[in-house]
């Protein structure tokens, strides 16, 4: 029995052949990224910057979000955010920092409650948490760390697995894609928290996974084919897994959209990263490593003489 085919077999898109115009399209978004970040800067999040955070939840019924809003943001405490989370009458108050230490924020906390319980509702307060600058710096620099050492753990796994060519386009795109997100991020003014450092793992883990899949029917077909050119080589291993590339992209993208449209204010932005992730990853394996590969070239018997310009010009 075959396996669901999208793509007809002998598909033959010339995905090298547009590599000129992905490389203008790749270097816009970078550069914009970049400029995006170096003007505007990221939307960060309480985990970043330091706050309060209050979980509360009222017991006469479904919370009124609106009146909860405007009655914590008519007491001046600068950015504050509420969402309900798990039911509707489970709700997340954040609170920017405000300035003056732990003693101040202990103060918010206090002045919130009473603001709250004057409105005559039930309230139970579950928890309270208030981060502080300090712990929000180092997962800063935890964070960064947790990216970088991710990327280069993949460097060294493609290097083994493959050849070196393999894992220095593996880790461009990579790059490409985490820095394409953050600008994505700066555009929107999106909240920027830690679980968004968590959905860029799962970006490189994804991107990782669609770009070994075409590189492994590329190993596979240098060894078959000695005397294909390796441009043509490339587009032949892309189109021979894009049925796989569009059924894996189109099944996870379905799973995140229902996140987005109905898993509540609490993953929107998780959600919303992840479905970005899933395009640029997708893109990026198909446009952006393999061209590299081309550039770099690959030991072969046919292509000992020939230089990695020689084969990207071709």
């Amino acid at each position: 029995m075959k396996g669901l085919n999208f793509i007809p077999s002998g598909t033959k898109i010339p995905f090298i052949g547009f590599r000129y115009i992905s490389l203008v399209i790749s270097l816009v978004m970078l550069v914009g990224s970049l400029g995006l970040f170096l003007t505007q800067g990221l939307n960060y999040g309480i985990d970043f910057l330091g706050g309060t955070t209050i979980e509360i939840k009222t017991l006469d019924g479904p919370a009124d979000l609106v009146n909860l809003r405007n009655t914590v943001g008519s007491l001046g405490l600068g950015d504050v955010q509420l969402q309900t989370f798990g039911a509707p009458n489970e709700v997340l108050i954040k609170v920017q920092a405000q300035a003056g230490g732990d003693g101040t924020q202990q103060q918010v906390v206090t002045k919130i409650k009473a603001a709250l319980d004057a409105l005559g509702g039930e309230i139970e307060y579950r928890s309270t948490e208030v981060v502080g600058p300090t712990v929000s710096g180092e997962l800063v620099q935890d964070s960064v760390i947790a990216v970088m050492l991710a990327i280069g753990a993949v460097l060294i796994y493609i290097w083994i697995r493959f050849e070196w060519q393999f894992s220095v386009a593996a880790v461009v795109a990579l790059v490409h894609d985490v820095f394409i997100t953050i600008g994505f991020f700066s555009l929107l003014q999106l909240d920027f928290n830690i679980s968004i450092i968590a959905a860029l793992l799962t970006i490189v883990g994804y991107s990782l996974n669609d770009t070994v899949v075409v590189f492994d029917r590329v190993r596979e077909y240098l060894r078959k084919f000695k005397k294909l050119g390796l441009a043509e080589l490339l587009d032949q291993s892309i189109n021979s897994t894009l049925s796989r590339t569009i059924l894996t992209s189109v099944t996870t993208l379905l799973a995140l959209l229902s996140l987005y449209i109905f898993g509540g204010e609490v993953i929107k932005g998780l959600s919303l990263a992840m479905i970005w992730g899933v395009l640029i990853g997708t893109y990026s394996s198909v446009f952006v490593a393999s061209p590299i590969l081309l550039v770099l070239g690959v030991k072969r018997d046919w292509s000992k003489n020939k230089t990695a310009a020689e084969t990207f010009n071709k």
